[in-house]
C-alpha cells in the first residue's frame, strides 16, 4: 500500500499516528507530496480524483481516499478495535467529526491566508472559521473529557491531531485559555510515541 502523504496535514497525521498505535507503519510506502488547493501534485490528481490528502493507493482495489475511509479501513484490515462495534460506536464517530471538524476549519483559515492575496483574504471568513473551532474546543472541553480519558480511540487521535495543527498554525490564537481540562489532556496525550514521531 501506498500513502500519498504531507507532514503539515493533520488528516494525514492521523492515519499515520493510527500505523504507528496499530504497530504497522512499515506495512505502508509513504509517497510525500508538495500540493496545495491552488497546484495538485500529478501524481495525487492521478490517485484521487479530488486531488486531497490523504489518499491509500491499495494493489488489489481502488485508491481509498477521505482520512476517515481510510482509518476505517486500516483499522479492520488489521484488526485495531479503533471503532467500537456496539458500545460508544457513535460517540467515538461523533469526536472523531468533531477533531476533523476542527481540521477543516482550521485549514480553511490557514488556506485563506497562505494561498490569497492580501486584498482578496477575508477576515470575516477566518474569524467565522475561528468561531467554529472554539466552539468546537468549548464542547470537547466541556463535554467530552469522559470520552477522550478512556481507552485509546480513533477519536482521540482525530483530536489530538486537530490540536496539534492548532499548534502548528495558529498558536498565536491560545486555544488552551479558559480550557484547562483540554490542555492538560493534550499534554498527556502529545507525548504517545505515535505523536512524537509524527510532529510536523
Amino acid at each position: 500500500m501506498k500513502l500519498y502523504h504531507s507532514p503539515a496535514s493533520p488528516f494525514v497525521r492521523k492515519v499515520v499516528v493510527l500505523l504507528h498505535e496499530l504497530g504497522k507503519f512499515e506495512e505502508v510506502e509513504i509517497a510525500t507530496v508538495t500540493t496545495t488547493a491552488l497546484a495538485s501534485d500529478p501524481s495525487l490528481k492521478a490517485a484521487n480524483p479530488l486531488a486531497r490528502l490523504p489518499a491509500l493507493e491499495r494493489p488489489d482495489g481502488v485508491t481509498l481516499y477521505d482520512s476517515r475511509v481510510i482509518t476505517a479501513y486500516l483499522d479492520d484490515l488489521f484488526q485495531g478495535g479503533m471503532y467500537p462495534t456496539k458500545t460508544d460506536r457513535f460517540e467515538v464517530l461523533t469526536l472523531e467529526a468533531t477533531g476533523d471538524g476542527l481540521m477543516d476549519s482550521a485549514v480553511s483559515m490557514a488556506y485563506e491566508v497562505r494561498l490569497r492575496d492580501e486584498a482578496q483574504q477575508s477576515q470575516a471568513w477566518i474569524e467565522a472559521q475561528w468561531e467554529k473551532v472554539e466552539r468546537g474546543l468549548d464542547a470537547l472541553n466541556t463535554r467530552w473529557m469522559s470520552h477522550l480519558s478512556g481507552p485509546l480511540n480513533m477519536g482521540q487521535i482525530s483530536v489530538a491531531c486537530a490540536l496539534g495543527y492548532l499548534d502548528l498554525r495558529h498558536d498565536a490564537r491560545g486555544w488552551r485559555q479558559g480550557r484547562p481540562a483540554l490542555a492538560t489532556w493534550f499534554e498527556a496525550f502529545a507525548k504517545r510515541p505515535s505523536m512524537e514521531a509524527t510532529t510536523p
